[in-house]
């Protein structure tokens, strides 16, 4: 019991530090979604080989998708005219990085991590997408994505976004920021702090700082146990920060913080479906090298400014007052009530109905997004 008590303790303080910039990264989140739909990025990348790489790969950045949700969202600029490159980037920066994981990467690890992340995020997809730009060979035109994009606003050149109001925009997109988006995010979040829980509690500092304490088998490991788990980037942060806190290197926290998000078995198996085995093989073995190399390089840099990971890890959100935390947590935990709920009627009914229900990603409300 007092074991269980103390998780809770420690998931609790993590929920304090990172509430006020959840809320803050998904509102700004929603108004991406709401004036940069994701149909109108894919309308505007456009043909070409070099150029639509680094424009996919810097509209991927921001965007708040999970490595599930994002499929679809390739399967669109697939069909709208992307080469295999720009859908490669754009398949690796959007769930490795988003508005929302660079608020919360901000508020429980520090500065340095909030622009190594995307950083880390853009180069790997541009060097990827370059790649698949030189050595692939174009898949033929795939059908239009099984699952369809929501939130749909063209854009700003499109038709129907701008017909209406800006109040009636930001309504919608403060509605999609609390209800859409973070009911796919609550489940998963929930999940990261706990386990972050847990590993501040439960297992000895002595392991980390032993086998994870920096190197390339440290971040060989982290490279391992990342790829085949399904985490989103939000979810994985707070389980960085206790992997940081009990000795593991940031540069291993960092590949963990990549290649977590970009890839699990069942986005991988899309993929091959999509692309091919041979696209799908350069794909993972660019996220594996580019991300072991920022985590070397991540260290090296901490090392150069004698700065201590495990010192700074959640200074910027202990600035935040602690009334502004409070308010901020028991807001989350309000608006986390009615995913919770589904999730919960959705297990029990899966238990009454086998298969019910499954499409392969499990996203806490089916949607697959981020």
């Amino acid at each position: 019991m007092t074991f269980i008590i103390n998780v809770l303790m420690a998931s609790w303080d993590l929920l304090l530090d990172a509430s006020v910039y959840i809320l803050f990264g998904i509102v700004i989140a929603g108004l991406l979604k709401s004036f940069l739909s994701t149909e109108y990025v894919a309308r505007h990348l456009g043909r070409g080989r070099f150029g639509p790489v680094f424009k996919a790969a810097l509209f991927g950045i921001p965007i708040p998708l999970c490595s599930c949700g994002v499929m679809p969202a390739a399967a669109s600029l697939k069909k709208q005219g992307a080469n295999n490159g720009a859908t490669i980037a754009f398949l690796i920066s959007t769930p490795e990085s988003g508005v929302d994981s660079i608020s919360v990467t901000y508020a429980l690890l520090d500065p340095i991590m909030t622009v190594a992340r995307p950083v880390a995020a853009f180069v790997s997809a541009v060097t990827a997408g370059i790649i698949e730009s030189l050595f692939g060979r174009e898949a033929r035109p795939i059908p239009p994505p099984l699952v369809t994009l929501q939130g749909g606003s063209p854009g700003p050149s499109g038709n129907g976004a701008n017909d209406q109001g800006i109040f009636v925009r930001v309504g919608a997109s403060l509605r999609y920021a609390f209800v859409e988006l973070w009911g796919d995010l609550a489940i998963w979040f929930a999940f990261g702090l706990v386990l972050s829980g847990i590993i501040t509690v439960w297992i000895p500092q002595e392991i980390f700082i032993n086998y994870l304490g920096g190197g390339i088998t440290s971040m060989l490991v982290m490279l391992a146990a990342g790829i085949p788990l399904y985490i989103c980037a939000s979810a994985s942060t707070p389980i960085a920060a206790a992997l940081i806190l009990k000795g593991v290197s940031p540069g291993a926290a960092l590949v963990f913080l990549l290649v977590g998000p970009a890839t699990n078995m069942a986005s991988l198996s899309i993929l091959t479906g999509l692309m091919g085995k041979r696209t799908t093989l350069r794909y993972l073995l660019v996220l594996s090298v580019t991300s072991v190399t920022f985590g070397l390089l991540l260290d090296k840099v901490y090392q150069w400014s004698d700065i201590s990971a495990q010192a700074v890890v959640g200074q910027a959100g202990a600035i935040m007052p602690y009334p502004i935390q409070l308010a901020g947590a028991i807001l989350l935990l309000i608006l986390s009530a009615k995913p919770f709920y589904l999730a919960s009627r959705r297990l029990f009914s899966r238990f009454g109905a086998p298969g019910e229900g499954d499409n392969g990603c499990d996203c806490s409300n089916g949607s697959c997004r981020e």
